[in-house]
């Protein structure tokens, strides 16, 4: 097993309020595979993304990293980021450079490793501009580049393809599949977009609504590249799509219930 995580709770106080977001979350990724983690929102799959990473820890439970303890970053687990984090005041290739220039590398190493990277995602000749001369896909392309710069085993991705539009994504994900296929890396997907899990995924992680739980672990065994409009597409959407669905209404119906045990309990203080 490539990563594993074991009875892992994460719980937030800030008295006197405490919130539970993820509670004995177990579950393993094998080496190269593609993992994606869908989940009702604010269920905390960003939370368990950053701890993988070694961002953030686990109240209780642990993380390992082929059977290491993981309690800070590791060389060997990179990120994309939702918001791209690029750095705005060097360029494309040096924000590319940048892990290697933190690994003490050669600055001849690193331009050409950079390079490399940026002729696989797409921007040779973009190099010397900035950030904000860049589209939205272009900065995201810049971000997976900066996360296969250190050459990682394993990539963390966090809703990397939600800050961009809809047709750029969709070249996007055929690039990420691809460089998966060519390289075997382990990848790692947090996403609200359960088509885009389906279409990139070899197993999904279903995480239940807050505290969140592993409710169900799906495999996708459908040959590549993936239609969406494929039977076995269509049912595997609309089976996850149920247990989703099951968990938004579990929510409101507990939030509902807690609203009326509140107004019970203020009522019995009114009559008093």
């Amino acid at each position: 097993m490539h990563v594993e995580l074991s009875n892992v709770t994460k719980v937030y106080e800030d008295p006197p309020q405490i919130v539970t977001a993820l509670k004995d979350i177990s579950f393993h990724v094998n080496e190269g595979e593609f993992l994606c983690i869908v989940g009702p929102s604010g269920c905390g799959k960003s939370t368990l993304l950053r701890m993988i990473a070694g961002l953030d820890h686990p109240s209780s439970g642990q993380i390992r990293f082929r059977g290491d303890l993981l309690t800070a970053p590791h060389s060997k687990i990179s990120m994309v980021f939702q918001t791209f984090a690029l750095l705005p005041w060097r360029t494309v290739i040096q924000n590319v450079e940048f892990g290697l220039e933190v690994q003490g590398r050669p600055k001849k190493e690193r331009a050409e490793v950079a390079m490399d990277l940026l002729e696989m995602v797409g921007l040779k000749g973009s190099e010397n501009l900035f950030p904000k001369q860049l589209s939205g896909g272009m900065k995201q392309r810049v971000g997976i580049a900066r996360a296969l710069a250190i050459d990682p085993e394993v990539v963390l991705m966090d809703e990397a393809f939600s800050a961009i539009d809809e047709f750029t994504a969709e070249a996007l994900r055929a690039e990420v599949a691809e460089i998966h296929d060519e390289t075997r890396k382990t990848f790692l997907l947090v996403t609200h977009n359960l088509p885009e899990a389906i279409e990139l995924a070899d197993r999904i992680l279903v995480l239940s609504a807050r505290p969140a739980r592993v409710k169900s672990i799906v495999g996708v065994k459908i040959e590549r590249p993936r239609i969406q409009t494929d039977s076995d597409f269509v049912s595997i959407h609309r089976d996850i799509f149920a247990l989703l669905q099951a968990e938004l209404e579990n929510s409101i119906m507990r939030h509902r219930l807690s609203g009326l045990k509140e107004f019970k309990r203020l009522r019995d203080m009114e009559d008093r």
